[in-house]
């Protein structure tokens, strides 16, 4: 799947405020300061359409775009920032978990997981969580230029082990990861059945 143009739709406080809308979605979930908004730049080939920063805790809406007019990438908070009150990291948990269990055309989740590091407790707490609730999900390894292309499949293998989920690495550096990443989008698009469907 090429990706020839994608726009930004909105940042919304929860699900109440975001729009019905019948296309294939994903959303993107993982620690603070990961790389998922890195991600949606490199694969959608435009710098700056989601917005990214050095601090961890600056996504604190759910922001939506629209990739080709044929899916949208939801990108949530980012979980396990400390430098916020234990109330907000609370309501923030609160908004995310909401979104996932009620929004009608989330395809998949995609869990995004640090690959410079071992996997953290609260990944494994969120992957737990997706597990108990039956959500469909798949893991992007990110920042695996940061790491020696020999451990690149091992840690890939690690997480995939960890979580028993597909892994894909992803670079912001290298676009050579990102072609098996839109394979993997168009295959679940392909299967989205739409949710207005009678």
């Amino acid at each position: 799947m090429k990706i020839t143009k994608a726009k930004f739709l909105i940042s919304a406080p929860s699900l109440n405020e975001c729009p019905i809308i019948d296309l294939p979605e994903f959303a993107l979930i993982g620690r603070s300061n990961v790389g998922k908004s890195s991600f949606i730049n490199s694969l959608v080939n435009i710098k700056g359409l989601a917005k990214t920063s050095n601090t961890p805790g600056k996504t604190k809406l759910i922001n939506l775009f629209n990739i080709n007019e044929s899916f949208i990438f939801a990108d949530l908070p980012g979980y396990g920032f400390a430098k916020v009150s234990g109330k907000t990291q609370n309501q923030w948990q609160k908004n995310i978990e909401n979104y996932l269990l009620k929004r009608k055309n989330i395809s998949s989740l995609i869990h995004f997981i640090d690959s410079r590091h071992e996997v953290q407790q609260n990944d494994k707490q969120m992957s737990e969580w997706i597990k108990f609730n039956n959500l469909p999900c798949f893991v992007i390894a990110t920042k695996v230029d940061q790491i020696s292309k020999s451990q690149i499949f091992n840690v890939c293998k690690n997480i995939e082990k960890e979580f028993n989920l597909e892994v894909f690495p992803f670079s912001k550096e290298n676009k050579y990861y990102n072609e098996k990443i839109t394979d993997k989008l168009e295959l679940l698009i392909s299967s989205y059945s739409g949710i207005f469907k009678e």
